[in-house]
Parts: structure tokens; C-alpha cells; sequence
């Protein structure tokens, strides 16, 4: 069996992050660095680092002296891997555990949660985590759907659909009325603007005059920037139209998307500015735009790109056949069928995780004898607790003097903190064994559920699938030969 990429040596750093909380009922950063450390050991890895954030909150850790350290460390290539405890003690917050991946995958690194069993510097381990990804977002887009179709009636009914109101505007029950104060700036803006013709002149004279964008989320008003003018300008709002499912989120990297015209619905309310100033303003901003230059058009078909002929010319699907074709040697495929033979590469890793089952057998063996081994030192260490708490009782009752009480007390405190050390070196051993085998189990379910919602995905979701794992396709008169990146060493041993 060929040597996993994961058994390799290198260089790895150990990230803690206990908040204060978590600390005060017990949880120890000592107990994760232990664990983190063991593994690194069962893995054959060294540790060149550890990043301590213990007493940091999960809610955001980019920012932290810390994690900027971590992050140089691995563009220097300082570090080539990022052990944790799961992904809870990576992060808590949704949008930068995404960054966080995308910053690893991006430097070539590898993120590995103990208790998760997600190491992606194994082959099992990136397949599984880009399976999850594609049916997690075949299930938002199942979701979003149904939250979709409710959102026009419910604006039709005139329900609230959540949201802050409009620069100049407040909500007051159900309904928006204008807040004085910042109507009068929104007004000037559009003076300003009308007057001047340039949206960073406009924000500059704000910012000099002393003017702020306004209060939210108990965070104090800053300057007022060329994008955050535009905007302004831009919203309907002001001169009385007030747009309701008009936009849709993309996500937090992505941004919005305006809806189709037909979709939208316009609720009127009391205008800050005439519809002439409005109008005049937004044909300045109109006319002032510049086109930008369009990105080169990719190929058509998510296998664009990566299909060749045996002839070594790229092959196209052209628009008036559903047929990839190479123009030099008139050679053909149908797309059904190059789909097909993508999807049986995929298969064809679920059938290599089936060739492992022996493995998997013989090693529960040891597995099961390192969690028996671990359950009996969890009921010591309670018991050992239980026997220290009396003996500090006795002395707190008077019946043990000092010396008695250190007598029986040091041996116990001595035997918890054996134990204590102890308990996270055999959790990373069970850790360690039981990665591969976990993963690949998942793999095998994710690879089902992937070939079967394969249909249902949109296409620059498929593509983005393609990308992970395609080198190229080779298309001859006889087979067809797909080159994929991502297959676990095993699978050719």
C-alpha cells in the first residue's frame, strides 16, 4: 500500500481557541494541545507551532494577532498544515470557516479536525469535504426555492420582509416614515450631487462638513465613502418608490442580485426628493459609467476546456450539436455519454473504498481495545475526583490537620493530573487510526448522494465540481480516458 500524503512528514502548527466560558466549565486548552500534539505524533508530523487563542470568543478570529501569524506563517510555507480539536475550536463563525478553506486549499495547506475526522490533506478527506459542499448546496437551493415563492406574497400582503429601512427612513410598526435628521442629509446628497456631478466630491464634502453615515448595531456613524453615496442615490426609495423583493443574496462573498423587473413590488411611501432631482441625478450616474471590458467567453459545457482528442487537439460542443467534437479529425462524443464516464470515475472511487473494507475490519480491533482503554481512565479520574472532593471536605471539617491532608490529598492531585494527560494522548490515537476509515465511509454515502443529485445541479456548480477533480479527458475512437486528481493512493495499489 502506497504511503498517504497525510503520513508524510512535515511541518504542521496546533491552533487552540477555548473561550473564557468554555474554560470555566473545564474544558482546558492544555487537554486540546495534548490532543493535537499526540496526533501530530500517531501521524508522523512536527510540530513547528502552536497558536493560542485561549479566552478568544469563536464569533471572529481573522482579525486576531494569532490567526495573522498562523495565516504567515503558512504563505511562507512555515507551516503546511493546521491541526484543531474540531471546528468549533477552529471557529464558530460560518463565513470564515468558508475563508478559512478557501485560504488553505488556496496555499496548497491542509486543515485537519481531529473530532471530525476531516483531514484534507488525505485524498478521502478533500473528496469528502467537496461531496458535502455539493449537496449542501443542492439542499440551499432546494430551500431557497420555497423561501422564494413565499417572499412576493408575503410583500404583496404587505408583511414585513425583514431588513433595516432606507438611509432617511425609520420603522414605526409596519410601516416607514421618514427620520428628520437623516432625511435632511439624504437630501442634501442629491444637491450635492446635482450640483457637483461627481460621487466622491459629494462624499468629501459630507466628511468636511462633519456629516456621518448613521448609527446601526450600537456602532457609531463613520465617514461617508464613493460607494456608500452611490447607493444612496441609486435607492428608490427617496424620491417615494419603496422596492420589495427586488434583490436575492448570492452569499456573503458574492453579493446581490437585482430580480427580474416583473418580480418586484413597489409599496409607495412619503419621498424625501422630487422625482425630477431623483431622475436627473441617477442619468448623471447613468452617463458617467464606463463599460467595462467583458471577461474571455469560456468554452461551452462544464467540460470545457479539459476535453481533448487523441489527437492532442481540444475538442469543443459546439452549438448546433450536442455532440463534443474535435474540428481537425472530425472526432465525436456525445455529452450523455462523456457524463456518464465522469460519473463512473466517481463510482469507481466508492468501489475503491469498498476494496478497504478488510482493512477497516482487521483495525477496529485495536480501535476497540485503545476505547476501552479510554473509558477506564474517564471512570478513574471520576473516581479519583470523587476521593480528592472528600478528602478536601475532611480538612474543611477539621478532621485532617495540614500534614494529613497533604498526605492524602498530593497523590490524588498527582494521579488526576497523570491521567489528565493521558486521557487527550489516547483520544488522538483513536483519532488517528479511525480518520481514514470514517472518512472513507462518508466518502462512499457522499459519492452515492453526489452521482444521484449530479442531474439537479445547476451548471456553474457542476463546473465548480469539475474543477476539483478533473485533470483531463482524452477521447479517442474506442475509449475514453479521464484523468482525475483526488483518487486515494490506495485505490491503485
Amino acid at each position: 500500500m502506497k504511503e498517504d500524503r497525510h503520513r508524510a512528514a512535515k511541518d504542521v502548527g496546533i491552533w487552540i481557541r477555548v473561550s473564557t466560558d468554555e474554560q470555566a466549565k473545564g474544558d482546558s486548552p492544555e487537554h486540546h494541545r495534548v490532543r493535537a500534539q499526540s496526533y501530530a505524533e500517531a501521524m508522523g508530523w512536527t510540530v513547528s507551532t502552536v497558536y493560542d487563542l485561549a479566552g478568544v470568543s469563536g464569533k471572529t478570529v481573522m482579525d486576531h494577532p494569532e490567526c495573522r501569524r498562523m495565516m504567515d506563517d503558512v504563505r511562507a510555507k512555515r507551516i503546511t498544515g493546521l491541526v484543531f480539536s474540531n471546528l468549533m475550536r477552529l471557529c464558530r463563525n460560518k463565513r470564515e470557516l468558508e475563508d478559512f478553506a478557501a485560504f488553505f486549499r488556496d496555499q496548497d495547506a491542509d486543515l485537519v479536525s481531529i473530532q471530525d475526522a476531516i483531514d484534507t490533506s488525505t485524498p478521502a478527506g478533500r473528496m469528502f469535504f467537496t461531496f458535502r459542499a455539493a449537496q449542501a448546496h443542492w439542499e440551499r437551493e432546494e430551500i431557497s426555492s420555497r423561501v422564494a415563492v413565499s417572499v412576493p406574497i408575503r410583500a404583496k400582503l404587505g408583511k414585513p420582509l425583514g431588513g433595516i429601512a432606507p438611509y432617511g427612513y425609520r420603522w414605526e410598526g409596519k410601516n416607514l416614515v421618514i427620520e428628520p435628521t437623516d432625511a435632511a442629509v439624504r437630501k442634501l446628497i442629491y444637491e450635492l450631487f446635482a450640483e457637483h456631478k461627481r460621487i466622491k466630491t459629494v462624499a468629501q464634502i459630507l466628511n468636511d462638513r462633519g456629516y456621518r453615515t448613521r448609527d446601526r448595531a450600537n456602532v457609531k456613524g463613520g465617514l461617508f465613502s464613493g460607494t456608500a453615496v452611490q447607493r444612496i442615490i441609486e435607492d428608490t426609495s427617496a424620491k417615494g418608490e419603496y422596492r420589495r423583493n427586488h434583490t436575492r443574496s448570492l452569499g456573503a462573498k458574492q453579493g446581490w442580485k437585482v430580480k427580474p423587473e416583473h418580480e418586484w413590488i413597489i409599496n409607495a411611501i412619503e419621498p424625501i426628493v422630487s422625482v425630477e432631482l431623483w431622475d436627473k441625478c441617477n442619468a448623471l450616474l447613468e452617463a458617467r459609467q464606463t463599460k467595462r471590458a467583458r471577461p474571455a467567453k469560456r468554452g461551452r459545457g462544464v467540460f470545457s476546456d479539459y476535453v481533448f482528442c487523441s489527437c492532442g487537439k481540444k475538442m469543443y460542443f459546439p452549438q448546433n450539436t450536442p455532440k463534443w467534437v474535435c474540428r481537425p479529425c472530425k472526432n465525436k462524443i456525445p455529452v450523455a455519454d462523456l457524463e456518464a464516464a465522469f460519473l463512473d470515475e466517481i463510482r469507481g472511487f466508492m468501489v475503491s473504498a469498498e476494496k478497504v473494507t478488510g482493512y477497516l475490519a482487521s483495525a477496529q480491533t485495536g480501535l476497540a481495545e485503545r476505547r476501552a482503554a479510554l473509558e477506564t481512565l474517564r471512570k478513574e479520574k471520576d473516581k479519583v475526583k470523587r476521593e480528592a472532593d472528600k478528602c478536601f471536605e475532611l480538612y474543611e471539617a477539621g478532621a485532617l490537620t495540614v500534614p494529613q491532608f497533604k498526605e492524602r490529598f498530593q497523590p490524588l492531585d498527582a494521579r488526576r493530573h497523570q491521567i489528565e494527560r493521558e486521557i487527550p494522548r489516547i483520544e488522538a490515537e483513536i483519532s488517528a487510526q479511525s480518520t481514514d476509515g470514517v472518512s472513507l465511509e462518508h466518502v462512499a454515502a457522499e459519492a452515492r448522494n453526489f452521482c444521484d443529485n449530479w442531474p439537479k445541479l445547476p451548471e456553474d456548480r457542476k463546473r465548480q465540481i469539475v474543477d476539483v477533480f478533473l485533470k483531463r479527458i482524452v477521447v479517442s475512437s474506442d475509449e475514453v480516458k479521464i484523468e482525475v486528481f483526488n483518487l486515494p493512493a490506495f485505490a491503485n495499489s
